[in-house]
Order: structure tokens, then sequence, then C-alpha cells
């Protein structure tokens, strides 16, 4: 194990460092997008960023810039203010994913591109990251990750009470596109040797196992964090171990993790309402604070 370890480290560094940024960033991000209640969102923004650079594949421009160009696009439609609206976000982020998958699928089928290509595209291929892509994933989610932690107390009061966040004096719409962009971003950069399912993985897997761990925020933040890289450097070990697709692998990890963390929910319920019945509703959705 530990002699797989060391080659696994000397032969893909810049994968392994791609995979705890990604991992590390998107987790952060995750958590406002459960709390926010907008789940689909990352899939969405994932597979828009994957017709980006589809688009940039097929008309020979920088994958990133496509992924880019695409991704926000696809946020300053989903920034509208959609509670004032008779059509929900979700039927907005719907159409997107629709549409996006289709172009992505249409794109590279008249570009002569092999199954290796294709499948690259849609799925990535997080252990053949190069040094130019973890470039590119260091100078985008590093500073998502800052403005991130820098501004907290505005996001946290945005996504969680409006209508107090608007009593403080805050600019709810503001820092909501601000956190949107931000997401978008971290998802376009990531996209490239990720790929959408993994994206879409460590926006949700690993925070959804962090909210049912704690309460408090600050703790959900950090245990969304270690469950993502935690995943990823077992998810690329056993990978690398048993010759077996990278992304695919930390997803189930990723899953894996989150069924120990609803057996771990579960035991402290059984063991609350044995503890004291009286004053534990079993089931109860807790609010992080």
């Amino acid at each position: 194990m530990l002699e797989d370890l060391c080659t696994l480290a000397r032969m893909f560094p810049a994968a392994i460092a791609a995979g705890f940024v990604i991992s590390s960033v998107c987790a952060l991000l995750g958590v406002f997008v459960i709390l926010k209640r907008v789940v689909f969102i990352g899939i969405t923004l994932s597979e828009a960023a994957a017709c980006g650079i589809a688009a940039a594949m097929v008309y020979n421009f920088h994958p990133y810039v496509g992924a880019c160009a695409l991704t926000l696009l696809a946020v300053g439609v989903l920034a509208y203010p959609f509670e004032t609206n008779r059509l929900p976000r979700d039927a907005v982020l719907g159409v997107i994913f629709v549409l996006t998958s289709g172009l992505s699928i249409l794109l590279v089928a008249k570009s002569g591109f092999g199954l290796h290509e294709v499948k690259a595209l849609l799925y990535g291929d997080l252990i053949l990251t190069t040094d130019r892509d973890l470039t590119i994933v260091l100078a985008t989610l590093l500073p998502v990750a800052v403005y991130l932690l820098a501004f907290l107390r505005p996001t946290v009061y945005t996504f969680l009470d409006r209508e107090a966040a608007r009593v403080l004096g805050l600019r709810v719409v503001l820092w909501e596109l601000l956190y949107f962009f931000a997401l978008g971003l971290a998802v376009s950069a990531a996209s490239k040797v990720a790929g959408a399912l993994l994206v879409f993985c460590y926006l949700v897997v690993a925070p959804s196992a962090a909210l049912l761990l704690s309460r408090r925020l600050g703790l959900v933040m950090l245990l969304a964090v270690a469950a993502a890289v935690l995943s990823t450097g077992i998810g690329m070990y056993w990978s690398f171990a048993h010759d077996l697709p990278t992304n695919q692998s930390i997803a189930v990890i990723s899953c894996a993790v989150f069924c120990l963390a609803v057996m771990v929910r579960g035991a402290c319920l059984v063991a609350s309402a044995a503890g004291c019945p009286s004053r534990t509703r079993v089931g109860q959705p807790e609010s992080p604070r």
C-alpha cells in the first residue's frame, strides 16, 4: 500500500493537488448549495461548462474560455430573483440542463472526435491533470475560497434568512449574485479535469454528509472539506491500485462516506432517544447555525 501511494504521488502530483483543491473549494461552496435548496444547480452548471468545453474543442479556442462563458451566462440567468416570479428557479435549471446536455452531444457528434475525447469531455479524468490545468485550477479556485471565507457572514445571512438580511441593510440580490458568480467560476475551472459527475458529487455529497453530523456552520464546512478530501485521496488510491476510472471511484467513495454519516446520525438519534425520550424528536431536521 505504501509503495502504491508513493508511486501515485510521484507519477501524478498535479492530479493529486488539483483533486484536493477542487474537492475542498467545491465542498465549501456546496454547503450553501444545500442550504439554498438549489442542489440541481451543481449539475446544471457542470453541464453548461461541458458544453462550453465542447464548443471550444470544435471551434479551436481554449476550453477554459468556453467553460467560463457558458457557465457565467447560465449564472446570469439563474441569478434572477425567481422568488417573485411565477416560474420557479428549478424549472429554469431544468431547461438549461437539457439544452446544454443536448448541445454538448451535438457538438461532439459533428467534431470527428474519438470515443476517448468524448468520454473525457462528458466525464473528465482527474488523473490526467496537467501542470497547465493545475495552474488554472489554482488561479481560479483559491481566490474563490478566499472570497467565500472573507465574506462568509453576509453570504450566510443572505442564504439562511433573506428578510433578516434586508433588515440588517444587506443587499441580498448582490450577495446572491456574487455567490453564484463565484460558484460559476469554480465549476468552469473544475469541470475541465474533474468532469460534470465529480464536480456535482463534490458540491452535493460531502456537504450533505457534513450537514447530517453537525448543526454548527463552521464545523459543517470543516467536515465537508474533510469528507471531500478524504474521498478524493481514497478514491485516487483505489483507482490506481486496481486500475479503475478515477472520477467514478472518487464518486463511489464519496457516497460511501455519506452512507457512513447516515449511520452515525442514526446511531446518535437512537442513543439520544434512549437517553432522553421526552425531549427528542427522532428524524427532526436540524438547520445549521
